[in-house]
Parts: structure tokens; C-alpha cells; sequence
């Protein structure tokens, strides 16, 4: 009886022709396993595709509230952000996925796990990292750090050599990965960093000038730090995002054009749209700004830049990341709120700021004198503020005597 491997199955190019690679190089059985992580695919169809190139079985999991619930969101409180820019929508989604295809290698009792990542990129890192910390006895299989196809073309030949229907083309070369958070795009004229993305490239966000000549108001309701109404509608976090994301989409937010630095040491050009994870990650940026203390807030910017950095990386289960989350879970016991945004051709504003749990406070920021702050006070606060400059200035005065 032949051995099993579980392949995270996505339909496109790369898997589309991994599942007969497997068959003609290793005699096992191949599992293909589907992630709904809401890219919006015609599942039925890439089920049927999936048997159609050799699959033995085919299992789809829905993963998109706990991808939003358990990754996203914690992603979005933490603030993270990598690069100044990538707000980590594939980084975010291949921990979840993995830890899927893990739980299906084990129900299955498969003895491999494969995936379609290059040999230089960062998802090889996520995913295999993955299946250490998860089930580290699976043997696991990435075709391309093996076979002789060198490129998209090579693909390609590959696939029609063997019939099998690929979505992408010589004249349509972009790679890209969609899923609830947000859609990227490599490839094609990307990779000259002096090219423009062609209009066409994008996808689910329409352009500056092609966007409504009108604002568009967008209220996200929080509770502990998580996005749970839009508009003073409370929706399950999928409804919600998918709200969040035709808003921006349609008023041209989050788009990201990015050279960024791979874990693996070299420099890549790709775009993303993230429309509805920009607004949520405005608008909760906005709130802790009200809620949190100034030396809780000016802390948690390190955590962020760390928290985005170990979820690029792919080291998503560590216990590095685990406390993390713990620190970031504290600081939001109090970022319950509103913020309501206005959307125009790619720009947000603030439009206003609600919270019970608001450090602001009129009497003591107000120009107009009160009994809650006394300026004299302040002359003190300097003097001692400024001991150590005043101490250096007499040692520099008393040197050059």
C-alpha cells in the first residue's frame, strides 16, 4: 500500500503540477488539501481539478474565521507591520494553513507533507517551520528544491505537456495570493523595481482617479482591541472584513507597492492591496491612542516591530510569539471604542473618536487655564528634566578655564 502525502492544494500553477510530479517521482498516494482562507475561488471547481491531475482524495477546510480570529486580528492589536509597509496578508495566512494540513497529514495517517513554495522565497521558511513545531516526524516534500523547472515557463511547458489547465499564461505571468486580508502580486513587470505596476496588475482596489468624487464615512467598533461593528452593525469577523474591504476597495484604500528584504537575504518587488486591513488598522491605531498610557503606547511600537518581524519569518509557533500576543492581549483590556473614518480616492481621515475608557481629557488639554494641571509646576519638572545638562555645561565651562 503506498505511503500518503498531504499537499496544500491551492489549484494554481505550482500545485496544478505538483500533484502529477509527485505521482511520476514518488509512489505515494496524494492527499490534496484545499484551504478556504477566502480568496474567493470557485472550490467545487478546483476540487474537480485536483482529481483530475491525480489526487487520491480531496479535503477542503474552511479556515476563514480563524484565520481572521486567531491571526489577523491578533496581528492587527499587535500593530505589526513589516517594512513600514506589508501588512503581512500572506505571512499571516500560511501558519493557519499549515496547521491544518498538519491536523489532516495525522487524521489521513500520511507520512509527508508537500507544498508548492520556491526555493527563495519565504514561504518554504513558514511552512516547514510550521510542520517542526506541529509534527516534526513528517517527512516533507518541496518540488521546487527538486525538480529541473527553473521557471514560470518551465511550469507552464510542464502543465501542457500533460494537458492540465492553468490560469496563468506567458502573456499573464504575475504570481499572486489572495485571501481575506488582503491579495499580492509578483512577477511580470514587477520585477524591474523602475517599473510601474500596470493598472491591470491590480485587483480588488480601484484607482485614485477612478474613485468615487465623493467621501465615503466608515465607523469600525472595537471591543478589547477587536474590530466587532461597522456602521453600528455588528458582524461575524468575516462579514465584517469582507464590509471593510469593498469600502476601501471602491475608494482606492491600501494599496502597497514594496521592495522589502525576504528572511532568505534577498530584495523582492511585490504589491499588495489591503483595503479593509488598512482601515482596521487605522482606525485601531486611533483608539489606542485615546486608551492606552504613554509609556505602554511608546513600548508596544518595539513589540510591534518584533511581532511583524517573527510572523515574516515564519516563526509563528514559538513561544516568543506566544508571549507576545499574552503582552498585546494585556493592553487591550481597555481599547473598547469607535472611530469613524472618511474615505477619499485613496486618503483616510479622522473623522471622530469615542471611548469610555479615553485618557483624553478637555480640562487639562485645553488652552483655557483649570484647576486640573498648574503651569507653575512645569518650572520644577524642567530644572530637574534638565540636571545632567546643566552638570555637563559647568564641566565643559570649568574645562576650558
Amino acid at each position: 500500500m503506498p505511503e500518503k502525502v498531504v499537499l496544500a492544494y491551492s489549484g494554481g500553477l505550482d500545485t496544478s503540477i505538483i500533484i502529477p510530479w509527485l505521482k511520476e517521482n514518488y509512489d505515494y498516494q496524494v492527499i490534496a488539501m484545499v484551504a478556504d482562507v477566502g480568496q474567493g475561488d470557485d472550490l467545487d471547481a478546483v476540487v474537480e481539478k485536483a482529481y483530475a491531475t491525480g489526487a487520491s482524495k480531496v479535503v477542503v477546510e474552511d479556515m476563514r474565521q480563524e484565520f481572521l480570529t486567531d491571526y489577523v486580528f491578533p496581528a492587527i492589536m499587535a500593530g505589526a507591520v513589516y517594512e513600514h509597509k506589508y501588512l503581512l496578508g500572506t505571512s499571516l495566512a500560511r501558519p493557519v494553513i499549515a496547521r491544518h494540513q498538519v491536523n489532516v497529514a495525522l487524521e489521513q495517517g500520511a507520512t509527508a507533507v508537500a507544498h508548492g513554495c520556491t526555493g527563495k522565497g519565504n514561504d518554504q521558511v513558514r511552512f516547514e517551520h510550521a510542520y517542526q513545531a506541529l509534527a516534526p516526524e513528517l517527512k516533507v516534500i518541496a518540488p521546487w528544491r527538486e525538480w529541473r523547472l527553473k521557471s514560470r515557463e518551465d511550469c507552464l511547458d510542464y502543465a501542457e505537456e500533460r494537458g492540465i489547465a492553468v490560469a496563468a499564461s506567458r502573456g499573464k505571468i504575475h504570481s499572486r495570493d489572495r485571501n481575506l486580508l488582503h491579495i499580492s502580486h509578483e512577477g511580470g513587470e514587477l520585477e524591474d523595481p523602475a517599473n510601474s505596476p500596470l493598472e491591470t496588475t491590480w485587483q480588488i482596489t480601484a484607482s485614485p482617479q477612478s474613485a468615487p468624487d465623493r467621501e465615503e464615512r466608515v465607523e469600525i467598533s472595537f471591543e478589547r482591541g477587536v474590530p466587532v461593528a461597522v456602521n453600528g452593525t455588528r458582524c461575524d469577523p468575516v462579514t465584517l472584513l469582507e464590509k471593510l474591504n469593498e469600502a476601501g476597495g471602491r475608494n482606492a484604500i491600501g494599496r502597497v507597492d514594496l521592495v522589502e528584504n525576504r528572511f532568505v537575504g534577498i530584495k523582492s518587488r511585490g504589491c499588495y492591496e489591503t483595503p479593509g486591513g488598512t482601515l482596521l488598522l487605522t482606525a485601531h491605531r486611533e483608539l489606542e491612542a485615546l486608551c492606552l498610557d504613554r509609556e505602554l503606547m511608546h513600548f508596544k511600537q518595539h513589540v510591534a516591530l518584533k511581532y511583524a518581524e517573527l510572523v515574516y519569518f515564519g516563526f509563528w509557533f514559538t513561544p516568543l510569539r506566544e508571549s507576545l500576543d499574552a503582552f498585546v492581549a494585556s493592553t487591550q483590556q481597555q481599547v473598547s471604542g469607535s472611530i469613524a473614518l472618511r474615505l477619499y480616492k485613496g486618503n483616510i481621515a479622522i473623522e471622530s473618536r469615542h471611548s469610555e475608557h479615553s485618557m483624553y481629557r478637555t480640562d487639562l488639554s485645553s488652552f483655557t487655564m483649570g484647576e486640573g494641571y498648574d503651569q507653575k509646576d512645569a518650572a520644577g519638572f524642567i530644572r530637574i528634566l534638565g540636571l545632567p545638562a546643566r552638570s555637563r555645561a559647568l564641566l565643559r565651562q570649568e574645562v576650558t578655564k
